[in-house]
């Protein structure tokens, strides 16, 4: 499993509750852009409509040598696919008060584009904060360590 693009601001902006992985369907143009490394999933968002789950805000920049009989759409709307039970599951936990869908990352899995999806709640202000203190606690920690090691060889 190899990763393509990454939502980090969705971790910072969101306590994860559970994480799911749904199948995507794309055109071809899209598929190329993909593997070309033309996505940015930051602004991303999973809407429900219908009984079914779609991406939007997933931005696939199309190539310049793609198709002239194609009108490649940036923003294009894309349908995420998972077992008909899941996304019932997925539904009635949503209609939970706080509770959201967001694209974490996307990733290959044989040969097959795949999004990693999470029922998440967001964040107070206070626990970002939280969260900002742990990580640059973590990279002092980090240098200390390092600063220690180095001083003792």
């Amino acid at each position: 499993m190899s990763n393509i693009a990454e939502n980090r601001r969705a971790r910072f902006e969101y306590s994860i509750e559970e994480q799911f992985e749904a199948g995507m369907v794309l055109s071809g143009w899209e598929v190329k852009a993909i593997r070309a490394g033309q996505v940015q999933l930051t602004d991303g968002y999973v809407h429900v409509r219908d009984g079914e789950l779609f991406l939007i805000g997933c931005r696939i920049n199309a190539l310049r040598a793609a198709s002239t009989h194609v009108q490649p759409e940036a923003d294009r709307t894309k349908k995420l696919l998972m077992h008909k039970a899941q996304i019932r599951r997925l539904i009635g936990k949503i209609e939970q008060k706080g509770y959201t869908l967001v694209p974490l990352n996307l990733h290959y899995k044989g040969g097959h584009v795949k999004a990693e999806i999470a029922l998440a709640k967001g964040k107070n202000l206070h626990d970002k904060r939280d969260t900002e203190k742990k990580r640059d606690w973590e990279r002092e920690h980090g240098r200390l360590m390092r600063h220690k090691v180095s001083s003792k060889a």
